[in-house]
């Protein structure tokens, strides 16, 4: 799924224009983001593209999503 990710003053967050959602990422797992899973406010983990450390925000990106609480 397509995934903008962007920071805001309260950090990272993730809008996935299909579902008109916005949430804040609250758990990254690896520091520099992009290669690993980063969970959603919401409970979505979604796993995002190996890109380089200094790619430039906002991006949209193709996340797999893997899972959610709901």
């Amino acid at each position: 799924m397509k995934v903008m990710i962007r920071r805001t003053g309260a950090g990272l967050s993730a809008y996935v224009p299909k579902k008109d959602l916005e949430e804040p990422i609250v758990k990254v797992e690896n520091e520099d983001l992009w290669g690993g899973c980063v969970t959603l406010r919401n409970g979505w983990r979604l796993v995002l593209p190996e890109l380089p450390r200094d790619t430039r925000l906002p991006i949209t990106v193709e996340a797999r999503k893997i899972s959610d609480k709901d």
